[in-house]
């Protein structure tokens, strides 16, 4: 009776571990030699450390923002990742592949293909030099390869070389930097500085508006967007532009959540969750990204839902706590006004709907291979002029696929290549859709958020490197438990309870 008693208690414990975010992770069998990168005690401390490219591109964001080269550490720490799986695979360890990986594999062949329409000219546009666009090509080519690179060597990363929860830590790092430099910009709105690289970089480079947002650092993009004689400052630190400071916040803190408030935490780093919350309510608010707005509701909808079907009430509470202090704070604050302005005032909607529709017209004019890079546009909805005026500075010549990722891809890829994108991400999507654990939901849930975005804001460099990351975790989480379950003693294979999901020999959870 008493062993019956105890094996009873270790498969519920088993069971448990296999439920959600507060699980303690059970240790797997140790990994082959190769697996642990054998040799390593004889190659130093960055052989004994496979992680150190993803912490160092992570924790040292600031830093690589100040620098004025973020966008490009992206693929700068890609070669050695490269170099470690090239390795991997001489010494005989196998990388693996991510769920419909071949969908991505032919979106990069896409991309590539797509310099041959380069020298094409698109309906509604004006001429620009090749050159132009051969840089321009090349340099979003090599960060989509860069950030394969990355994607597949997180994903790669044994739990003993990059414990899953380690790596969420990592991605919620940049929620706190986010929320920290964005409170920062609301502030000193103008506080911005020359990159030191500025220096030994050529004149006619720095012309260019992304050389100007990149090598000139600041907290805050600073734009007259409710018409008023004063600019608003709008938070972007440590990222280039505004939009992308919100996209990279919202698909990062709830990473940082997951961290700071799985059971069993200590009680700074639950004040720490809940304050970097609360102040990037404040951050996000006064950022005036509708994009993020929506993508922020939709986020507590779909966390509500999951939470409420696992029985999750007690995070599910604190969440509504949190909503309702935030409303609370609206209502006290001007926040209220801000909203009502912003909501009232779209300076951009005509130019954004106007460079929509030439966007889709000349995917249409090209719809197999796009055109492989932007355009820009001919006139303007509030000019018929070629280019922009001391008058009118936003009359024409406004870049053509920059006003989301879906347009970008339809411009610059055609519609062959943004299919091929957009299957990858929403296979993924489907694939782990009922793996019910935290990393399971929030993995699903930036994918998601991934698709709200496209249609407003472009994400080539971080917010995909961070979008990819989250897939990676994903995989990686299904990957896991299928290991766990392959593992598991005889007779202790957890069995679904009423109402329960059960794992399935496929990594994912399926209704039992």
């Amino acid at each position: 009776m008493q062993a019956s008693d105890g094996t009873s208690r270790l498969a519920r414990g088993h069971a448990e571990r296999l439920s959600g975010p507060s699980e303690r992770e059970p240790r797997l069998p140790a990994p082959s030699p190769q697996e642990e990168d054998g040799g390593r005690s004889r190659q130093g401390w960055l052989t004994a450390h496979p992680a150190w490219p993803l912490t160092a591109l992570l924790v040292g964001y600031p830093l690589w923002w100040a620098l004025g080269i973020a966008d490009y550490m992206w693929i700068l720490l890609a070669v050695p990742m490269l170099l470690r799986m090239i390795g991997w695979s001489m010494r005989g360890r196998p990388l693996r592949m991510p769920p419909g990986f071949g969908l991505w594999l032919l979106f990069l062949a896409w991309g590539f293909i797509g310099v041959v329409t380069l020298t094409l000219s698109a309906p509604g546009t004006v001429s620009s030099p090749v050159s132009h666009r051969i840089i321009s090509w090349g340099i979003r080519t090599v960060s989509y390869f860069g950030l394969t690179i990355i994607f597949l060597y997180a994903g790669n990363l044994t739990e003993k070389e990059l414990p899953r929860q380690k790596l969420a830590w990592l991605l919620g790092l940049i929620a706190i930097y986010a929320t920290v430099l964005g409170i920062a910009g609301i502030l000193a709105p103008s506080f911005q500085f020359s990159s030191p690289f500025l220096v030994v970089l050529p004149h006619s480079l720095q012309a260019n508006t992304f050389v100007q947002a990149s090598m000139h650092p600041g907290l805050s993009q600073v734009q007259n967007v409710f018409g008023t004689p004063n600019a608003q400052g709008r938070p972007k630190a440590p990222f280039d532009y505004t939009n992308a400071w919100g996209e990279s916040l919202t698909i990062t803190m709830p990473w940082l959540l997951f961290v700071c408030l799985r059971s069993g935490t200590r009680r700074r780093l639950r004040i720490l969750g809940w304050s970097m919350l609360l102040l990037s309510i404040v951050g996000l608010l006064y950022s005036l990204n509708r994009g993020a707005w929506i993508a922020v509701g939709f986020a507590v909808v779909y966390l509500a839902v999951r939470l409420a079907a696992r029985g999750r009430f007690g995070l599910l509470g604190g969440l509504v706590a949190v909503l309702a202090l935030a409303v609370i704070i609206g209502i006290a604050t001007p926040v209220h006004t801000i909203i009502s302005l912003r909501l009232q005032n779209g300076k951009s909607d005509s130019i954004r709907s106007s460079l929509f529709v030439l966007s889709l017209q000349d995917g249409l004019s090209s719809p197999v291979l796009g055109y492989g890079d932007t355009r820009q546009q001919r006139g303007s909805p509030n000019s018929i002029a070629i280019g922009p005026s001391e008058v009118c500075q936003s009359c024409g010549q406004n870049s053509v696929g920059s006003t989301g990722q879906l347009t970008l891809l339809i411009v610059s890829t055609g519609f062959g290549g943004a299919a091929l994108f957009y299957a990858f991400f929403a296979y993924g999507a489907w694939r782990y859709r009922r793996d019910a654990t935290a990393y399971g939901m929030i993995g699903v849930l930036i994918i998601l958020m991934s698709f709200i975005y496209t249609f407003t804001y472009d994400a080539v460099t971080a917010p995909l490197g961070l979008t990819l990351l989250a897939y990676a975790l994903l995989w990686r989480n299904g990957r896991y438990v299928r290991e766990l379950q392959q593992n598991a003693p005889p007779g202790l294979q957890p069995s679904p309870a009423p109402g329960r999901r059960a794992l399935s020999n496929s990594g994912v959870v399926r209704p039992g």
